[in-house]
């Protein structure tokens, strides 16, 4: 119930403090490359329960529909590299965040056709909480390619779960920790 009430207080603070500049950067990927700016991908919730992830497009419009680790560096946009450098392609998800699909801190919500993740995750119980906007697995580097050592992550990440060390996750993440996303690892 903390957890919750932490993740609504600073969602809803986050979108009224970043508006201006979501607006900003909405209109940015507007301007400099064809398609919305906000990119929705069905992903695996809690309990299983599928939900539409919000972000910031980063990729050319129209590319694939995969993971990070599968997808290529061409199909970047100039503007997706340093929204994806800055993290902040994913200001959207403050609103995944507000309507409960996701925490502020959890594990990253994988995409329902990534069956080896699914299953290393159901195999530990990863799904029994919400995926989150960050967690250990991206402050160690750990991404979907490597579903066994990104369950045993996520689940460590549970059994030791508390509000000091989502909030310690939330400042690494703030000041730039961890080894950045995989399509940009690719370069």
């Amino acid at each position: 119930m903390l957890k919750r009430s932490f993740d609504i207080l600073v969602s809803l603070t986050g979108l009224i403090v970043a508006s201006p500049i979501m607006l900003l950067i909405a209109w940015h990927i507007r301007r400099t490359s064809p398609g919305p700016a906000i990119f929705r991908q069905l992903r695996v919730g809690k309990n299983e329960v599928p939900f539409y992830c919000y972000k910031f497009r980063t990729m050319a419009f129209g590319t694939p529909d995969v993971g990070s680790h599968d997808a290529s560096t061409s199909w970047i946009t100039p503007t997706g590299q340093w929204l994806r450098a800055y993290k902040l392609d994913e200001l959207p998800q403050l609103f995944n965040v507000l309507r409960g699909d996701m925490s502020l801190v959890g594990p990253r919500p994988c995409l329902p056709s990534q069956k080896d993740v699914v299953g290393a995750r159901r195999q530990r119980n990863v799904f029994a909480v919400r995926p989150g906007i960050t967690g250990p697995a991206q402050i160690a580097g750990i991404d979907m390619s490597m579903p066994d050592a990104l369950a045993r992550a996520d689940r460590d990440y549970i059994d030791k779960l508390s509000l000091i060390s989502d909030f310690r996750l939330l400042v690494m993440t703030v000041l730039g920790k961890g080894r950045g996303d995989a399509a940009t690892r690719q370069q």
